[in-house]
């Protein structure tokens, strides 16, 4: 589900179960239906699934220049391929590791499957051999405040993203 704020302006996703808690405590509004028509049964009422919720009050969000650094983040900024091999990536890495002196950002860190990461341990690519296949990097540009989302996901968000794509 995609949250809008008061203002129409994206915050974020969220899981079904914490946007229609939102709607039932009158936190926000249905702004448009799931187009597939799910239904949700509770035990004396039916509600159609929300795809677009829309809070009723307006939050004022912090505004930060930086991205903050998540898992989640990070594996959307590398689209979840190892930094190394460039298989399916499942962990996170330090390119420095932060044991000898690497720090936790954006430009030191990388995502990185199981074996890779095992082998790396806390040596530096040099000692390796290694080399990265990317260049790890700030994500910039708005729509990275939508962490938790797909940007391509629901085409029913378009008209809500599309200030966020300008």
């Amino acid at each position: 589900m995609l949250l809008l704020n008061a203002s129409f302006e994206p915050l974020t996703t969220l899981p079904l179960r914490r946007a229609i808690l939102l709607v039932l405590r009158e936190k926000a509004e249905v702004v448009h239906q799931d187009d597939t028509g799910t239904v949700l049964h509770s035990a004396t009422r039916a509600y159609d699934v929300p795809s677009v919720i829309r809070l009723r009050r307006y939050i004022s969000v912090p505004y930060s220049r930086r991205v903050p650094l998540t898992r989640v983040a990070l594996m959307r900024r590398d689209r979840h391929v190892c930094g190394y091999c460039g298989k399916k990536a499942e962990t996170i890495d330090h390119v420095i590791p932060r044991s000898r002196g690497g720090a936790h950002v954006w430009e030191n860190v990388v995502a990185a499957c199981k074996p890779c990461n095992h082998r790396k341990a806390d040596k530096f690519l040099d000692e390796l051999g290694w080399e990265l296949h990317i260049t790890p990097k700030v994500p910039k540009g708005p729509h990275w405040r939508l962490i938790n989302g797909d940007l391509h996901g629901d085409p029913q968000w378009e008209p809500y993203m599309a200030h966020l794509a300008a």
